[in-house]
């Protein structure tokens, strides 16, 4: 049975924010500064952990503005919000082009094929002159799960097993395509970090059971499919896990990465 928004909030503020997000936002602040900035966006703000954190480092000279996915994760900020008494603006509504001085922009758990659509939202709404911060996992990250995942839909024997798995690989922006994305959107000065990050699972049950895998990655990966077929390549995925890793855990990567940029001024 599919869990609903407000279930799938509250395992994201569990367990996602803080094993998966933090890895991007860790990065994000070696490359961040608020010092300048009188106001600030955060685009996709999750459970808002990384916010109001930002928000009580800035102190009341910066107004910090939040944008939640939905309503359920918006209740979770608020809560947290209140508890701390951080001053943040937070909504789910849109926001005028050319609104803030700096924008950080949470695309790590964003679909693949919607980056460039988010790339350009954060850059429409940062001033001219202002700066754009954007977290995603760039090409080369869950390899090692889309080699197994190759082997299971093989098994499966059907005719788009190639092109289904290449899909998947080749729809995570490249470091280029991202700096394409970019310059598209009018960014210019534009700096990109990468973060290689481990995610470990002691074995292929660990692995279908986390948060992260089932209610994130494979509804995305697989969206269109049945519950089913999802539930049936999670359980031969994890089968085959246990099968190639024996007693060893089983690990994958991801490439976290933080694009940075200013927002061209226009002539």
């Amino acid at each position: 049975m599919p869990k609903t928004e407000r279930e799938l909030a509250f395992l994201r503020d569990l367990y996602i924010t803080e094993d998966f997000t933090r890895r991007f936002t860790e990065l994000a602040d070696k490359h961040l500064s608020l010092a300048s900035a009188e106001s600030v966006l955060y685009l996709n703000a999750g459970t808002g952990t990384h916010c109001i954190a930002l928000a009580e480092a800035a102190g009341s000279e910066t107004a910090i503005f939040a944008k939640c996915e939905n309503q359920e994760l918006l209740n979770i900020v608020r809560d947290k919000a209140a508890a701390l008494r951080a001053e943040i603006d937070i909504s789910t509504g849109d926001f005028n082009d050319d609104s803030f001085d700096m924008v950080i922009a949470d695309g790590s758990l964003v679909p693949s094929e919607n980056i460039a659509e988010f790339v350009n939202e954060a850059a429409r709404v940062t001033s001219p002159g202002g700066t754009v911060f954007v977290m995603l996992p760039t090409a080369g990250s869950y390899g090692e799960i889309f080699s197994l995942l190759w082997e299971v839909l093989l098994d499966q024997s059907s005719g788009s097993t190639e092109n289904a798995a290449n899909e998947l690989i080749g729809a995570i922006p490249s470091r280029s395509k991202l700096e394409e994305i970019a310059k598209a959107t009018g960014l210019e000065k534009i700096e990109i970090h990468i973060a290689n990050e481990i995610f470990e699972y002691e074995d292929g049950a660990a692995f279908a059971a986390a948060p992260l895998v089932t209610d994130h990655l494979m509804p995305e990966w697989f969206k269109g499919s049945s519950d089913e077929r999802q539930s049936d390549i999670m359980s031969k995925l994890s089968a085959l896990i246990d099968s190639e890793d024996g007693d060893l855990a089983f690990r994958f990567s991801v490439k976290a990465t933080l694009l940075k940029a200013r927002k061209a001024y226009v002539n």
